[in-house]
């Protein structure tokens, strides 16, 4: 099982739901792959066991064997190759390592470098193995990282929960194309029922099944979340208060089903919910 956690815009509380959500089960799989900004492991009590650097290709020009054609250049849609003062520069910070520049050249004047372009980095937090990806500063895209994150996760046997960055970009894609159901975090907010939407409408182009959790929930207050999931039909999977004792564990790096029994029930509750929706889509599919 591949649930992947989401939100349209930071702090709507999706790496606590999806960090408790691993914690609730008896075996299971966290990876972060909010690989700009990890801090899921901060609600972990985790040792890092190892990290491992993640490499892409970035092309390399041999001068005296490149014969001006721009080949390369033309091809290149990303404009990480130029041809400047009759020779080919390239632009590593931009290039998507496509490998295409390499095929074309008729002159074979084009290999291949390795260049880091971030890390991985492996620890357990008693039932869970915590999986953390993080770019190096100065990199322009975190999905190669992403990549080798959903290489560790396809591998995986037991639940595996994907905390995906915020938003709807190509990174948030790259890390919920493969998921077997998407958990959809919302704030209470017009604002946040705005990044609902958008997230919404992420997944249903992607034609995977979803769920709502609603967050930061107030008692007896207007809730336009709830009014647009019951509008679109949005299953909601659960309702969870804006609660200070919630709060407080959080920010002393804490996970709430460790700390409070009240939490732990109300996990396990929308972790039967989740599994009930999976073996529901998974049934429809067949």
């Amino acid at each position: 099982m591949k649930i992947a956690v989401l939100s349209g815009k930071g702090g709507t509380g999706k790496t606590a739901i999806a960090a408790n959500l691993a914690a609730v089960c008896d075996a299971s799989m966290y990876v972060d792959c909010d690989v700009e900004a990890p801090n899921g492991n901060l609600l972990f009590t985790s040792s890092i066991q190892k990290t491992e650097p993640v490499y892409v290709k970035i092309p390399v020009i041999d001068a005296p064997q490149c014969n001006g054609c721009r080949a390369c250049t033309e091809f290149c849609r990303f404009n990480a190759l130029a041809f400047v003062s009759g020779n080919v520069m390239v632009f590593r910070e931009i290039c998507h390592s496509c490998g295409g520049c390499v095929l074309v050249c008729p002159t074979k004047a084009i290999a291949e470098t390795r260049q880091e372009v971030g890390s991985i980095a492996y620890g357990t937090s008693k039932n869970i193995h915590v999986i953390s990806g993080a770019m190096h500063i100065g990199i322009a895209s975190g999905i190669p990282i992403i990549k080798e994150l959903w290489n560790v996760i396809e591998a995986a046997s037991e639940p595996v929960f994907i905390d995906c960055p915020p938003g709807s970009a190509c990174s948030v894609m790259e890390s919920m194309q493969h998921a077997e159901y998407c958990v959809l975090v919302a704030e209470p907010t017009v604002f946040g029922t705005d990044n609902l939407k958008m997230v919404h409408e992420l997944v249903k182009l992607f034609q995977k099944p979803y769920g709502v959790v609603l967050n930061k929930c107030l008692k007896n207050e207007w809730n336009p979340a709830k009014e647009y999931c019951v509008q679109e039909g949005i299953p909601i999977l659960c309702e969870l208060p804006f609660d200070q004792k919630l709060a407080e564990i959080q920010s002393n790096g804490g996970l709430v089903v460790r700390k409070a029994k009240q939490y732990k029930n109300c996990f396990s509750e929308l972790l039967k919910s989740i599994e009930k929706e999976v073996r529901h889509a998974a049934a429809v599919d067949s």
